[in-house]
């Protein structure tokens, strides 16, 4: 299954408040979106829950946006 933007985006939502801001793929998780360190990690573990697939921490922690995200998560799906 590969990810998409909506999934992605209700994902993101049981973490951080959405409501009034502007969501794009090009929001930041931390600039825009109002994540801290633990809860990016708590999402990349429910992304690899959701997808069935491992994340490289060291690749991992420099994904900022929610675009990176999907097209990293679909480079994994796909391998």
């Amino acid at each position: 299954m590969k990810a998409d933007f909506d999934t992605i985006k209700g994902i993101i939502s049981n973490y951080v408040e959405l409501e009034g801001k502007e969501v794009t793929p090009e929001s930041r998780f931390i600039e825009d979106l109002g994540f801290n360190s633990y809860d990016f990690m708590s999402l990349i573990g429910e992304l690899e829950d959701e997808y069935d697939i491992e994340v490289n921490e060291k690749k991992v922690i420099n994904i900022k946006t929610i675009g990176e995200a999907i097209d990293y998560i679909n480079s994994l799906v796909e391998e």
